[in-house]
């Protein structure tokens, strides 16, 4: 029988990229990609966060958390878009990654804590758009190492003390 600490990096299975978005310029709507660049330095190529806080260069959302977020919010469904989130990632559990580092495709990312929801959320998703979205806000990470991620790749977890 395997102990909680070994079970803690144990994942069923690879994540996949389902979605990304880039904001090009402050409160502006979400620009849907194929692919960005990243890199150490400045995070999101294009992005408006682009060369400011190391520790927010991209976040990162769960795509199974979007029906969740969409019917508390009384909707059918919900655009990742409106989230203002960089990447959606389905197939696996994002919260279990505190002090992971992620390969997607030729990138690595440092998990630096939860994306907690902003006040924006009332505006975007109505009155109790903030509380929906507590608990399903996604991830903050840092770039560790730079390269490109696609729509399609594999989210791979890697474990605390193999990055060591």
């Amino acid at each position: 029988m395997q102990n909680i600490k070994d079970l803690f990096n144990v994942f069923p299975h690879a994540g996949r990229v389902e979605w990304i978005g880039i904001r090009p310029e402050r409160r502006s709507p979400m620009e849907v990609v194929n692919s960005i660049d990243v890199s150490e330095k400045k995070g999101i190529s294009g992005d408006h966060y682009s060369g400011q806080s190391g520790n927010r260069h991209i976040t990162l959302i769960q795509a199974e958390h979007l029906p969740v977020v969409a019917a508390l919010t009384g909707r059918d469904a919900l655009d990742p878009a409106i989230l203002r989130r960089n990447i959606v990632v389905s197939g696996l559990n994002l919260l279990a990654l505190k002090d992971y580092q992620i390969q997607i495709g030729d990138t690595v990312l440092q998990v630096t804590g939860q994306c907690h929801p902003c006040s924006k959320m009332e505006t975007a998703l109505g009155p109790g758009g903030y509380n929906a979205m507590r608990g399903h806000g996604g991830l903050t990470a840092k770039v560790v190492k730079g390269g490109v991620v696609r729509v399609g790749d594999e989210v791979v977890a890697i474990s605390p003390e193999s990055s060591l």
